[in-house]
This record gives structure tokens, sequence and C-alpha cells, in this order.
């Protein structure tokens, strides 16, 4: 039997470590602590289209791919766990400002000339549907195909999947590749991959995030995802059985996952300006991650050499990109390529002098969403 060394516990590599088991490799996956990273504390948005900007393409077509494949990927999840993983079913961005209106109204003008047709609402269409959300939001953007799901669920089915697959789970860090004996390996480490393979260009991008119990006779939870702006800052409410998530600010600072009073500060000022009736929940959790950022906003999913496969580096939007990269990993496995990951060869990025030196620069504009300036702690969130 083939065997395989899955490297790193997150959503990524137990979901290829579940679905390579069932393939028929043997699968070992090494992680001193599964699941706890990243994809512990994460929003789950799945929203590649409301947080599309003109320009990035490929991102879009990437997210778009990936999002077409969720609903197979949780109805597998549920029948073999009997775990429903979906929190909410759209997503509404709704704009605060002129400047955000004229921002939105380009956003879903580009998406409607690829394709994609998402419904702009007046003022009072917004209040319709989200009745507790602020009475300045001038114009929303509703996404109908942009559903949410709750990471924590996901991590444990996945998990439970992969054991019960037959993958080894253990406990224990790895120091260099070059020691697994492994026919095949995945390195799928989040932001701690290049530490493993030192020319691959992901780098930690610490994000906070809060999660919110409601209280009895408090504001009702939004039925959708909630986006905005406020003050330059992106925020979201992501809806769970108990509360909701607010997310998430974003730093460039290393493998620093300290939550600071200036983080929880902006995110319960800036979630209160879209939820006013947010004051009245209880603060449950304050944490902090880091993300596995690439240059260009793109993972890394692809052959770095005969025995190595890379699936690492998806940012904000490892929710997002679970499906499409399993499925990419396994034809890498198998001998092929997958025409919807092909834009994720990590091989398009051949320089790390030039990955280095376009870093900073590509995290910015992703982060404040179009050319209007916007602060630096601008927030996109780990979803």
């Amino acid at each position: 039997m083939r065997s395989l060394a899955v490297v790193g516990g997150g959503v990524i590599g137990l979901a290829v470590a579940w679905r390579a088991a069932e393939d028929g490799w043997s699968v070992t996956l090494f992680d001193p602590s599964v699941g706890s990273g990243a994809s512990w504390v994460a929003g789950g948005m799945l929203a590649p289209l409301s947080e599309g900007w003109p320009g990035e393409d490929a991102v879009l077509a990437f997210g778009a791919a990936s999002l077409a494949r969720w609903p197979e990927f949780a109805r597998r999840i549920e029948a073999g766990t009997g775990r429903s993983v979906f929190v909410a079913d759209a997503t509404l961005t709704v704009a605060l400002d002129a400047a955000d209106v004229a921002d939105m109204r380009t956003v879903a003008e580009w998406l409607r000339g690829r394709g994609h047709d998402l419904r702009l609402l007046d003022r009072a269409g917004v209040r319709a549907l989200e009745p507790t959300l602020t009475r300045t939001a001038r114009t929303g953007l509703l996404a109908p195909t942009e559903p949410a799901i709750d990471n924590r669920v996901l991590v444990g089915a996945l998990r439970q999947l992969a054991e019960a697959a037959g993958v080894l789970v253990l406990a224990e860090s790895v120091e260099s590749l070059d020691l697994l004996p492994h026919d095949q390996i995945v390195l799928a480490a989040g932001a701690h991959s290049a530490s493993l393979w030192p020319d691959l260009p992901v780098r930690p991008v610490k994000g906070e995030i809060l999660r919110l119990r409601r209280r009895p006779g408090a504001t009702p939870v939004p039925g959708r995802v909630i986006r905005a702006r406020v003050h330059g800052r992106s925020v979201y409410l992501v809806p769970r059985a108990d509360g909701i998530v607010v997310g998430a600010t974003q730093y460039e600072a290393g493998f620093d996952t300290a939550v600071t009073v200036a983080g929880v500060r902006d995110l319960i000022a800036d979630a209160e300006e879209v939820l006013p009736g947010i004051g009245e929940y209880e603060l449950a959790e304050a944490a902090a991650g880091s993300r596995p950022g690439s240059p260009d906003n793109l993972p890394l999913i692809g052959r770095l050499s005969d025995r190595v496969v890379s699936a690492t580096g998806h940012g904000r939007n490892g929710m997002l990109a679970v499906p499409l990269t399993v499925d990419a990993v396994l034809s890498l496995l198998a001998g092929a390529t997958l025409p919807d990951a092909e834009a994720a060869d990590p091989q398009r990025l051949s320089s790390q002098l030039a990955v280095r030196a376009t870093g900073q620069e590509a995290t910015a504009r992703r982060n404040h969403g179009g050319p209007r300036e916007r602060r630096q702690s601008s927030t996109g969130g780990v979803r």
C-alpha cells in the first residue's frame, strides 16, 4: 500500500488525510496539536464573490470553483458523521457611506461581467432582510450562494472522518521532511510551512476574532453573514447557534497570537456600528491565530518535488478552499493536475526575493479592498 505523510492538522491537512485514506493510501498525519491553529480561530465565511475586487480574477475564479464544491463536500461530511457544518446560507454586505456605496456598485458590475449576478439592495431592502441592522446602512449587496460554516464543527467532523478511514494521527512535530520515510508527503502546515520548505513564500498574518454569546432578551442573531466597512476597517458578523463570531483584525506581526486591547476595542466598536444591539451580548471568547499568507492571495498547491506536494498559503480563505484543495492534492498524488487549481501552482512564484519584495504590498491591496486609502489595521478576517 502506498504511504502518505500529511504534515499539518488543520482543516486542509485533516481533509486531505481523510480523502487520501479513502482512496487507498496508508496515511499518517503529523501535528503536535491537531485543529488548534488558524482553523480553530476562524469565522467560517465562504465568500469569494462578496470579497472580490476588480483585477483579482484568478483569486475570484479559484474561490468560486471551491465554493461550487462545498455542497457535495458538506453532504459527504454529514453522511459520514451526522453533523451539518452550515450556519448561514447567504452573505449580505452593507455600505454605510457614499464611498462604500460606489465601491459596492463597482464590485457588483465586475462580478456580473464574470457571470455572478449578486443583488443590489436599497436602504429599505436591507432593512427588510435584516431589520436589526443599523438604520444608516445605505445599500446592500446580497450574495445568496455564499453560506458560512462552523469551523469548529468542521474540525471535529474531519478528524472523526480521518480516524474512521484509518488515518494514524500522531501528536508530533516534524523537524525535517527528509526524515519522513513515506512515499509521498503533503505539506499542509499553514503559516509554519516555510520552516519545512524554506523557499516557500508563506508567512504568518495575525488575526484576532471575537465570539459573542446571545443573552436572553438580546437582539436576535442575523440570519445571514453580515459584512461592512467602518472607519476604513472591514468587519464581519457570522451567525452561530448561540451567538455571533465577529472578525477580524489583520496584522503583519509574525507568530504573535496575543489578543490586544486595541483589537478587541475596534472589533466591538465596529460591530456595534453595524448591529447596534450587539452590546447586550456576552463576550465569550477573544482569540488570535496566524493565517498562512501568500504574496498574491492565492494558495500554494502543487508539487515542490517528486515526493512533496504543497497545500498551504490559503490566507483568509482556508475554510473556503478546503474542497478544491483536497481535489487538487488528490489529483497531484494520482499524477494529474486539476484545471481549476492551476493558478495556485507554487511554481508561479519562482523568485523568493521578488516574493519578499511584494508580500506587504499584496496584503495591503487585498485587505484594503480597493484603491481608496484604508487604515493599516484594516481587517479581513480568518475565514
